[in-house]
């Protein structure tokens, strides 16, 4: 019993058992409660007696410094004298270990120990100089009370008027508080010996208790048991069964239930009513051992070894039989998993490898090639894309014409197969696989096109020609976007590869939709784009205007992201003169296109009116912001953003080839650039005004005098400004390529330029207009002044007849002299001096009345009754066309004959002798 009980004891001594552990851990525990508690009582004891040292020295500072007299005494010439008494007695009295008196500068007047007297208090003092109180632990002399921690206050002293006079400091010796944690020290320690006797009985009971249930085994022994019994279960690839001596299932594992299909619950049932094959039924019953033996399970072939297990005490169930331990191992699916896994891998890497190569542009065809070699040689040998032909056009494909496909893309080597090429319309029949593709929408197969007699129906020749050269199997799939038909794609194989297998299905449809998604994105691309571009060229100028006044060349270059808004125009004026015109809209595509056409379109209107430039453009601003405003409207109630056209440019210039002047006004435009005849480039010095949209900018315009042969360069800004440089390297590009372009034509001028700065990846739209300067010579123009006198009527009709004689218009002179009778009547009756007269002769006949006037006069039918109100009916009539434009100083009058055979012809049916002799006198 001694041997036991000692054997017992160091059992739970012994730090190696789990009881010795734990015991040990417990009497640490119990040990560090007890130290913490005594530390947390002496901390807290010497805390309270800090704190009531802090309250005592402060209250005992500021009595002594509230006394009556204390700040005379500060003042008295003997401060010691009169205060050194007061301190000691309100030392004594208050309990404190000193009361310090001094003056601002910290000098002592009192201290317990007169030596100390007249020396610098130890201490912070500012804070009290400032009239506040100051607690702080800090050393100084020896004080009475012997050493501890020294707690001292400083108040300030302060006189009738509240000046700090003086300083007040009482402090307190904290001494040893061992006394006051003493007592209380066997209280903590009895508990903390209680606690300990408690945990080693309870460190006893649980030792015995766990010797029992483990049979004796240390924990080592128990942890590395259990390991063992993990890893058979869990580690291992194969299924642990474990039956017990009765022929119930003890355990199963989580490898053995998925091999032969067991529920969870399976634990404690009997083997015969798991359901399993009649062979593992009877093996897992009976009592011989099995090395390897080979039983199917459905579809899986198992390798199975049976091992027998003895109670622990040798005997047998009550039937005789024993416990046994079975593994199961899957022979049949390690190949298939390893050759599934593999393949597996490569379609992942194949179908990644599509999705970054298909539908890195927005071409249909070049779309439609990715798909072909991204596939071959990785899931076919060759593949073969059709497209409806509608989709190539980005057209929305209609089931009309499913028959008709044409081929858009070949991959692999096309060599070694008979197909149709690219390009080629292949009219597919009902049986063709193909058809049937679209038809039912859905992926067919042919695994042996030997048998496949519609893909043979199709093309027989071009299908026997396949067949020789080792065709196999096909695979078409539908190419199908947001349930819109695109085409097939056609994926072959040969006889050196496998044939296609019904789960290659589900992988060629992946592959078709992410392929038809992108082909239908550029198939909507293609159709925007042609869209725009019909829309833009429809707007454009198609062909140079009749006029000669400029020799005109230009050039527009679309940006690489669509068509912009970029725009350009001549308009032949009266008088000869041509408006140029170069505008710009921001962004790109139909809204940018619709409204530069509006804005073309307003121009030629304001054109039509002749009106200065700058009313132009102060018209064009005007019109954009009711654009701006309209499109702000709808947006509003359709709930978005809108697209409006606010940071439209536009330069409008006019030219007057008799003078030679060109008047210019650019809102917000790039300035244009002047070539002289003898090649100088320079700016035009045009001045800049705000963007059109920005409204209630006046536009001011400038007028440059352009000698016989001068060119003027019209551009956008997409020529001079670029993602990679300024605009600044812009223009000096620009002058470097005009250099020397005096003697080129405009249409030289044009390439040249588009030679030298034309981007290789334009972002932008670029617009050019070059034009070259012509002067009528003073040989044909005729120009004079008008006395305001209508006497004076048929003398101009003199001069007029005169000039048309040297000119060689004689059968033009009726006419001329009838239009001229009645413009200068109308403006020496109604309008006033000066009245000019100037005739052109250029490509017509051009004559124009000048007066300081500005009102128009209006074409009307007169009454049977009217005796006037007919002229301007005449002139109507014989010219082909006549207007009025406005001038700074007045009006023009003015009007174009054609210069033809039929005119005098024409003229020869009127009374002329009558007419004019009703226009010479004044008061018809």
């Amino acid at each position: 019993m001694e041997v036991r009980s000692r054997r017992r004891r160091a059992s739970l001594l012994d730090p190696r058992s789990a009881a010795g552990q734990v015991f040990f851990l417990q009497v640490v525990i119990v040990v560090l409660l007890v130290l913490a508690g005594v530390s947390a009582m002496v901390l807290q004891t010497a805390r309270d007696a800090v704190q009531r040292g802090r309250r005592e020295s402060v209250v005992a500072a500021q009595s002594f410094a509230s006394a009556p007299g204390t700040a005379a005494a500060l003042r008295s010439p003997d401060p010691t004298a009169l205060l050194q008494p007061r301190a000691e007695e309100a030392r004594k009295r208050t309990g404190v270990d000193f009361v310090v008196a001094m003056n601002r500068e910290g000098i002592r007047y009192t201290y317990p120990y007169p030596s100390e007297i007249g020396k610098k208090f130890v201490g912070t003092i500012a804070p009290a100089l400032r009239g506040r109180t100051v607690v702080e632990q800090a050393g100084g002399p020896p004080l009475p009370a012997g050493e501890g921690t020294a707690v001292q206050a400083v108040v300030p002293v302060t006189g009738a008027r509240g000046e700090v006079v003086g300083l007040v400091s009482a402090g307190i010796t904290v001494r040893n508080v061992a006394a006051l944690w003493l007592p209380q020290l066997p209280i903590i320690v009895g508990s903390g010996a209680a606690a300990l006797a408690l945990s080693t009985a309870g460190t006893t009971l649980i030792a015995r208790r766990l010797r029992r249930q483990t049979h004796g085994m240390a924990p080592a022994e128990l942890a590395q048991l259990y390991e063992h019994h993990d890893a058979v279960l869990h580690a291992v690839r194969e299924g642990v069964l474990i039956t017990g001596a009765d022929g119930r299932l003890l355990l199963a594992n989580d490898e053995a239930r998925r091999l032969l299909g067991l529920p969870a619950d399976v634990r404690g049932r009997p083997v015969r009513e798991l359901g399993l094959p009649e062979s593992i039924t009877h093996l897992l019953s009976s009592p011989e051992s099995v090395t390897d033996e080979v039983h199917l399970a459905g579809d899986r072939l198992l390798a199975v070894n049976k091992r027998l297990t003895y109670p622990p005490d040798g005997a047998a169930g009550a039937d005789g039989g024993t416990g046994s331990v079975v593994t199961l191992r899957d022979t049949t699916e390690l190949a298939a998993v390893s050759g599934r896994a593999e393949v597996a891998r490569e379609r992942l890497k194949l179908l990644y490898e599509a999705g970054v190569a298909i539908g890195t542009t927005l071409d249909v065809g070049r779309t439609a090639q990715e798909l072909a070699d991204v596939t071959t040689p990785q899931f076919a040998d060759l593949v073969t894309v059709d497209l409806l032909d509608a989709v190539l056009r980005g057209w929305e494909p209609t089931a009309e014409g499913w028959r008709h496909l044409r081929r858009a893309a070949i991959g692999g080597d096309r060599r070694m197969l008979p197909v149709h090429p690219l390009g080629e319309v292949i009219t597919f029949t009902h049986r063709a696989p193909q058809m049937r593709t679209l038809q039912e929408r859905r992926a067919m197969l042919e695994a042996d096109l030997r048998q496949a007699h519609g893909w043979r129906e199709q093309d027989p020749e071009r299908a026997r020609k396949a067949l020789q050269g080792g065709l196999r199997s096909l695979m078409t799939v539908p190419l199908r976007a947001r349930n819109v038909p695109l085409g097939v794609v056609n994926f072959y194989r040969t006889a050196s590869s496998p044939a296609f297998q019904p789960e290659d299905l589900s992988f060629a449809e992946e592959l078709a939709a992410r392929a038809a998604l992108a082909i239908d994105n550029a198939r909507r691309y293609t159709r925007e784009h042609a869209m725009a571009v019909t829309l833009q060229r429809s707007l454009l100028p198609r062909a140079q205007p009749d006029q000669e006044a400029l020799e005109v060349a230009w050039r527009y270059l679309p940006a690489e992201a669509g068509v912009g808004g970029d725009w350009f125009d001549v308009i032949p004026l009266p008088g000869a003169r041509v408006a140029l015109v170069m505008g710009d809209v921001v962004g790109h595509g139909l809204h940018a296109a619709a409204t530069m056409g509006r804005l073309r379109t307003a121009v030629h209107n304001f054109a039509t009116l002749d009106l200065p430039v700058d009313e132009v453009l102060g018209n064009l601003d005007d019109l954009v912001l009711r654009m701006d405003s309209e499109e702000s409207a709808d947006d509003a109630a359709e709930d978005h953003e809108g697209e409006g056209v606010t940071g439209a440019t536009c330069l409008y210039a006019v030219y007057d080839p008799v003078t030679g002047v060109c008047t210019i006004a650019r809102a917000g435009h790039p300035e244009p650039v002047v070539v002289r005849p003898d090649g100088t480039v320079e700016c035009a010095g045009v001045p800049a005004s705000t963007p059109l949209g920005l409204g209630g900018h006046p536009f001011e315009t400038a007028e440059l005098s352009l000698p016989e042969g001068s060119q003027l360069v019209l551009y956008t800004d997409g020529l001079v400004e670029d993602r990679g440089h300024d605009i600044d390297v812009g223009m000096e590009r620009l002058r470097r390529a005009l250099d020397g372009s005096g003697r080129r034509t405009p249409e030289e001028t044009c390439q040249a330029v588009i030679d030298a700065l034309k981007p290789s990846h334009s972002f932008d739209d670029i617009a050019l207009l070059t034009a070259r300067t012509r002067v009528f010579p003073p040989s044909l123009v005729a120009e004079w002044e008008v006395p305001s006198d209508p006497a004076v009527v048929p003398s101009v009709r003199a001069r007029c007849r005169e000039r048309l004689r040297e000119w060689g218009l004689e059968e033009a002179g009726f006419a001329t002299e009838l239009i001229l009778s009645e413009l200068v009547t109308n403006a020496i009756r109604y309008g006033s001096p000066p009245v000019g007269v100037r005739l052109v002769h250029g490509r017509c006949l051009i004559c124009e009345v000048s007066d300081g006037s500005g009102t128009s006069p209006r074409l009307r039918r007169a009454a049977t009754t009217d005796e006037g109100g007919r002229g301007l009916f005449l002139v109507a009539q014989f010219a082909q066309r006549w207007g009025t434009r406005y001038t700074a100083h007045g009006k023009v009058i003015w009007t174009e004959q054609a210069l033809c055979d039929g005119m005098a012809a024409a003229a020869g049916h009127a009374p002329i002798d009558f007419l004019l002799d009703q226009f010479d006198d004044p008061g018809a």
